[in-house]
């Protein structure tokens, strides 16, 4: 598909005008990938910050049906007057406090994750940024503070197409990874490190005084957007970990502390049960596992590129997602 073709229907042809009027009528809706979300709301700052950040995205072409429907509402009484709040409801219910007016994107995307991670259970959620090259999935499983939102953004910024800052999607019975496309969440210093990284990054607006600090997010790019639906074979798995002053250093991962990662990072491990535990143990015996310590963006990026094209990817089955069971099982010979 064309640039052009591409940005026909986009938000960011539509203006931020014409998104807030579908966001006060029948909603604004967008087609993430793994899940189709509605959103509704009154507030005009929101839906400015919605074009900021979801503006490649094209509407919905039928929108009856959605997994997720989600709104913004003005708090009642003297709050919707002295200090302005805004509350995030799902299917009518209230899920968490009020933010303040002019803070509605990230409290809808903190919202909309929480939501991601607790009802989509057909499929394994990890922790973890996830990015496609040459139709393999690059898998970097982390916990808050390790740098894997700064990693993921520099790498969509260089050429990879960006799946999720916040979900390693696994389909079990396609043998494959699922994009959940959502915009990039920086926090505090990362915001600057990729301004100066990519000084065309196109980022949102920056919110102060969160429950993490200063938050601001990177718009998925064109071509993450158009792709968005197709899936990508596991390729790596990189367990992220920024500390200042480091060289850029790749250790290898052995399989069992590969597992213990990934299960560990795994919003529905548990839940799965014994499918939770064949699609992880599928994924580490099908991927190699690095350990990543770094400090300068820019020789990460690069030298985390070297490794994957040094990589011998191990064959996968042919996709089958009409099939059950889980077909990438049998060929690794795994078993429960």
């Amino acid at each position: 598909m064309k640039e052009a073709d591409r940005s026909a229907g986009s938000l960011l042809r539509q203006g931020p005008e014409s998104i807030q009027r579908q966001l006060a009528q029948d909603g604004l809706h967008l087609d993430l990938g793994l899940v189709r979300l509605r959103i509704r709301t009154s507030e005009a700052s929101v839906a400015r910050q919605l074009f900021e950040v979801y503006r490649h995205y094209g509407p919905l072409q039928d929108p009856s049906w959605c997994d997720l429907h989600v709104s913004l509402m003005r708090a009642q009484g003297i709050r919707r007057w002295l200090r302005p709040q805004v509350r995030f409801f799902a299917d009518g219910a209230m899920n968490f406090d009020a933010f303040p007016a002019d803070h509605g994107l990230p409290l809808l995307e903190w919202g909309v994750n929480w939501l991601i991670g607790r009802r989509m259970n057909d499929v394994l959620l990890l922790h973890a940024g996830t990015l496609e090259r040459d139709g393999r999935a690059l898998v970097m499983p982390a916990l808050p503070g390790s740098g894997k939102s700064t990693l993921t953004a520099a790498l969509s910024l260089r050429g990879w197409r960006l799946l999720s800052d916040e979900f390693g999607a696994f389909d079990p019975q396609a043998g494959a990874f699922r994009a959940v496309l959502k915009p990039v969440a920086l926090k505090n210093e990362s915001i600057g490190v990729i301004r100066s990284f990519e000084p065309g990054a196109e980022l949102g607006p920056s919110f102060d005084k969160t429950r993490k600090g200063t938050v601001a997010h990177l718009a998925p790019s064109p071509s993450s957007v158009a792709c968005v639906h197709e899936v990508a074979r596991p390729g790596m798995l990189v367990l992220p970990r920024w500390q200042a002053g480091s060289a850029t250093l790749f250790e290898p991962v052995p399989p069992t502390a590969a597992f213990t990662s990934l299960a560990f990072n795994a919003f529905n491990y548990a839940v799965l049960g014994a499918e939770g535990f064949q699609a992880v143990t599928a994924l580490v015996r099908g991927m190699p596992a690095w350990r990543l310590v770094y400090s300068d963006l820019e020789d990460a990026t690069s030298k985390l590129l070297g490794l994957w094209q040094q990589q011998a990817w191990r064959p996968w089955p042919p996709l089958r997602p009409q099939e059950p069971g889980l077909p990438a099982m049998a060929e690794l010979g795994t078993s429960a």
